[in-house]
């Protein structure tokens, strides 16, 4: 009987020691259970705060791109749509322009728009005066190109055009250069305003009639610098001058 109970004692001593390494066996399986879920959880917190840091620097980066294009267009590049073809071929009508309206001079061979809100004119004495072109189709925003500058002499003979006594190399041109009607040529052209032509000399209304007459700086809205439209026929338009148009 000693016997027997000593040998319970140590099956029920054993099955203690079981249950305990069991039990033991199960906290250190729930204590890696919740590394595994504490470093799982850490590693997806690490994923989210990733993933919301890359959003942030997306935004960021998308609203400075946004403001510089709107500071851009806003203060420095204006779009202009072309109407008309009194600048053929170098600009036809639909195409689409940049001009710039800052930081910018003018001289020959610019492509300039305009507010043709007033026509300046010439007497009898070179002196300017104004000629009132209320009703007038052309009272309002135009594109040429710039011939003559303040101080210089222009001379328009038999289709040619002369700047300070020299021809002009005019590859642009489209037709035959009328003297038009606004003035009796040679003329100086005063400090402070310009004289303008259309490329296409048969169709343009420039400052060979006194609808138009010369530019006064003031009326400059920007001198042209790209077509981007069609894109096809993608241009730098500020040295067009220097070659003939296509």
């Amino acid at each position: 009987m000693e016997e027997n109970k000593e040998l319970l004692e140590e099956t029920v001593a054993d099955d203690a020691l079981t249950e305990t390494a069991s039990d033991v066996q199960e906290e250190v399986r729930e204590d890696e259970s919740a590394e595994e879920d504490e470093t799982a959880e850490t590693e997806a917190e690490g994923d989210d705060s990733a993933l919301i840091k890359d959003i942030l620097e997306i935004v960021e980066s998308t609203l400075i791109t946004v403001f510089v294009i709107v500071l851009l267009f806003t203060y420095i590049l204006h779009p202009v749509n072309i109407v008309g073809g009194s600048m053929e071929n170098t600009l036809k009508t639909n195409d689409r322009i940049f001009m710039s309206t800052v930081y910018f001079d003018v001289s020959y061979g610019d492509i300039i728009i305009i507010d043709n809100n007033m026509s300046y004119l010439l007497d009898d004495k070179g002196q300017v005066y104004e000629r009132n072109i209320d009703g007038s189709p052309l009272k309002e925003c135009i594109i040429k190109r710039v011939i003559a500058c303040g101080g210089q002499t222009l001379n328009i003979v038999d289709g040619v055009v002369y700047v300070d006594g020299k021809a002009i190399d005019e590859p642009y041109t489209n037709g035959f250069t009328g003297q038009g009607a606004a003035f009796n040529f040679p003329i100086t052209v005063p400090e402070g305003y310009y004289f303008v032509m259309g490329d296409h000399r048969n169709a343009s209304t420039d400052s060979r009639f006194d609808t138009v007459g010369l530019i006064k700086k003031d009326q400059i809205y920007g001198k042209a610098i790209i077509r981007y439209s069609p894109f096809s026929s993608f241009k730098f338009l500020f040295n067009s001058w220097k070659k003939s148009s296509e």
